[in-house]
């Protein structure tokens, strides 16, 4: 199941199939609470964009805008937008969060700055033990030109 992949495939399956249901609530419940300010028909709701609109002798005259259809279509995609959403995409979201929190935590891959920084760390310390050591190899040095020094 490859996330957005199986989303996308949810939301145009089940936005086909709730296409009449959802054209019929905008129908019967949206057209009639705007139709109770006007017309329950959205469609019928129209502008006229340049001079009289209508018909003279089989001719459309004036620009006619249908915004009534293009709200029907806005409400029925915000419907169907919301359905595939609180049914389908949230649920699998959940789950999907579910599953993942049972899998075992794996330790993140250091970055490339925290390797440098042990790199730093051990070149140093290894360089620290290097100077001891040396340290230690003088004064044994020493001690031993000292003593043979006297005899």
């Amino acid at each position: 199941m490859r996330g957005n992949v199986v989303e996308l495939a949810v939301a145009v399956v089940v936005g086909a199939a709730f296409t009449k249901i959802v054209n019929a609530v905008v129908d019967g419940v949206i057209g009639p609470l705007v139709g109770a300010f006007g017309t329950q028909n959205l469609d019928s709701y129209t502008s006229c964009l340049k001079g009289p609109c209508g018909e003279v002798n089989g001719e459309q005259i004036g620009v006619l805008i249908s915004w009534g259809s293009v709200l029907s279509a806005a409400l029925t995609f915000l419907i169907t937008a919301a359905v595939v959403y609180f049914l389908m995409i949230l649920p699998m979201n959940r789950f999907k969060a579910r599953m993942d929190a049972k899998k075992p935590q794996e330790t993140p891959a250091a970055t490339e700055l925290e390797l440098l920084a042990e790199i730093r760390d051990e070149l140093v310390a290894r360089r620290t033990a290097a100077a001891q050591d040396q340290v230690e190899l003088d004064k044994t040095v020493s001690a031993q030109r000292s003593g043979s020094g006297e005899s």
